[in-house]
């Protein structure tokens, strides 16, 4: 019963990571293409 809980735990905190790697790397790539972005625009 305790390893249960305990894989559950585990289990739990890396869902809870994972989603604030997914969120980071969702601005990353939004911050990358702002800058894509201006970059043409200064271009044109």
């Amino acid at each position: 019963m305790k390893r249960l809980i305990a894989l559950g735990l585990l289990i739990l905190l890396l869902a809870l990571t994972g989603c604030e790697c997914l969120s980071g790397l969702g601005r990353d790539m939004q911050k990358a293409g702002n800058w894509v972005e201006h970059e043409a625009n200064k271009h044109k």
